[in-house]
């Protein structure tokens, strides 16, 4: 086993697991793809034993991975903690959450203005669930945060909405009057699963759960395969794979919040939402255009 490791590659390690993939980890950390599997390889080569390994198409951690997992965080929170002791780092980062289904679309331009604002600080992404980035903007680990909320009853400022939509994949058959509808659906607690089945039982319809994910990836994965129809917001393009079906209730919209944590400077609450106000305009005006 090799004497040090390398916290930079230590925090892409963690980065992968926090985000969801190679790819989100990037976008995250602002690297490349390739650097950031050069650094898983290095950390592999280091500690001489395979630490992700290819499930389908997707990554997953091996026995070791998940070991190196816990003590990476725990190496970088010792780290991290030194430096603020030691008034290394000047000023604080800013670490912005921001809900899977928004992120394709919100963070890119997001990242942008956060950093034109605050250049001398570093910027941070966090891709979750909102019920959990709520929590943690709650306890002070993110300092802001892009969430859903399906029946305004989260806190903060709403900055837009999203229509919801059924998606199928293209040669998906709708079942015949009396079959359950089968629902792909992230797992419990998700505003946008129970709205599926508010709308679907005041029609009558009964409903399966086919397949359940606690990730996008995963909801669009059994979408695509034909297991059902799902309900996911449109902010942008419609997922690779996937159509939006008509011919089901409509959904309407979703509500688009910006949740804070409690004493965050007022000028990056201000910029965040300057520019999420910029994103969902754009995008009212397009609709308005189209349609």
């Amino acid at each position: 086993m090799a004497d040090t490791l390398d916290i930079i590659q230590l925090r892409t390690f963690v980065a992968i697991d926090e985000c969801g993939g190679f790819g989100r980890a990037a976008v995250a950390l602002h690297l490349s793809q390739p650097t950031v599997s050069q650094h898983v390889r290095s950390l592999e080569k280091r500690l001489q034993q395979p630490l992700v390994e290819r499930d389908g198409r997707r990554a997953k951690f091996t026995q070791a991975g998940e070991k190196l997992l816990a003590e990476a965080r725990r190496i970088l929170a010792v780290h991290d903690e030194a430096l603020a002791r030691l008034d290394v780092t000047r000023a604080r980062t800013i670490v912005v959450g921001s809900t899977e289904t928004a992120a394709e679309q919100v963070l890119p331009e997001l990242l942008g203005t956060m950093r034109r604002a605050f250049p001398e600080r570093q910027v941070q992404f966090h891709i979750d669930r909102s019920t959990r980035m709520t929590d943690a903007v709650a306890k002070g680990s993110i300092d802001l945060a892009v969430v859903l909320d399906t029946g305004s009853t989260v806190a903060g400022v709403e900055v837009g909405e999203l229509p919801l939509n059924w998606y199928a994949a293209p040669g998906w058959q709708a079942p015949a009057a009396g079959e359950p509808v089968p629902l792909v659906a992230y797992v419990e607690p998700c505003g946008m699963r129970q709205r599926a089945l508010q709308e679907l039982g005041e029609i009558g319809a009964r409903v399966d759960i086919a397949a359940e994910s606690g990730s996008l990836e995963g909801v669009i994965a059994a979408a695509r395969a034909g297991l059902g129809v799902a309900v996911l917001p449109t902010g942008g393009r419609t997922p690779d794979g996937l159509v939006v079906r008509r011919d089901f209730p409509d959904l309407g919209r979703i509500h688009v919040r910006l949740i804070t944590r409690r004493g965050l400077e007022s000028e990056v609450e201000e910029a965040a939402i300057s520019s999420l106000d910029g994103f969902f305009t754009a995008r009212r005006y397009v609709h308005a255009v189209s349609a």
